[in-house]
């Protein structure tokens, strides 16, 4: 898709206190918390407060994560393992942010991440993202570097984890057969595969939500939490099966875009 010049001019950047960057284009708004990692835990229509991420604690947001060996760590009581997460530790201890800028119509940072269930910061690890807005869209590229001894074994990677208020409780995707599927799903995660064009997308009631496309990847592992209290969330995050080795760099790009079921489709099958 291509920028308009209007668009650039019309762009505006925005700060808000404990660490809020926006960018913000007339038409949507997406804002990331330098105190969290440089998550992205804002995204709505532009001049509206209903912001359709999630972020209870460092560990929701959009984000990047990703997994290695079992390392003896605890988190909360179960076993974990090598998890290095932009946002920070379970008990909200937040990742470093050590590079962070906006230019025009772009938010650039670079992260040291902690590992999740121990909050040690995980120096080998390094996390970017290039984050700007198109029309109604959010292009995310997002890029980590590995630079440790060990060669883990092949995990699930979430490529990002996505999480967005409990409302939006009905994920929609179209199956590998070119079938809309309507998804409430339970704990712990489910797996979905999708069809020729890779998007999902979390829904409320009205069928009004948050869609993601993901061309990088077929496959994504979902969940719901429903206790009733400020914890409850919706979770997906589409995954590729890789293996953290000295010197690799993985990079891929998602969009995100908002709006009402039929809006969605229409914007990814466009792309």
């Amino acid at each position: 898709m291509r920028l308009l010049l209007a668009f650039c001019l019309l762009t505006t950047l925005a700060r808000a206190q404990e660490g809020w960057v926006y960018l913000d284009n007339g038409q949507v708004r997406l804002g990331i918390n330098l105190k969290a990692g440089a998550c992205i835990g804002w995204f709505s229509h532009s001049h509206s407060t209903d912001n359709l991420l999630n972020t209870y604690d460092v560990g929701r947001y959009v984000q990047q994560s990703y997994y290695g060996d079992e390392d003896g760590s605890d988190w909360n009581g179960k076993p974990w393992r090598y998890n290095p997460v932009q946002g920070g530790s379970w008990r909200n201890e937040p990742a470093q942010v050590v590079e962070s800028r906006a230019e025009k119509d772009q938010l650039y940072a670079k992260i040291i991440p902690r590992h999740w269930a121990t909050g040690q910061k995980l120096d080998e690890v390094t996390m970017e993202q290039w984050l700007k807005l198109e029309d109604g869209l959010a292009r995310l590229r997002f890029k980590m570097t590995y630079n440790g001894q060990k060669t883990h074994r092949p995990r699930h990677q979430e490529l990002p984890a996505l999480f967005v208020k409990p409302t939006l409780d009905t994920l929609i995707f179209t199956s590998p057969e070119g079938q809309l599927q309507r998804l409430k799903p339970g704990f712990p995660n489910q797996y979905v595969h999708l069809g020729s064009i890779p998007w999902i997308a979390w829904v409320n009631d009205q069928d009004s939500g948050l869609g993601l496309y993901m061309p990088h990847t077929s496959e994504a592992t979902t969940y719901r939490v429903r206790h009733g209290n400020q914890g409850d969330c919706s979770y997906l995050a589409p995954i590729q099966t890789f293996a953290l080795k000295p010197g690799l760099t993985f990079e891929y790009e998602v969009i995100l875009a908002i709006g009402s079921l039929e809006h969605l489709r229409s914007v990814f099958d466009k792309l």
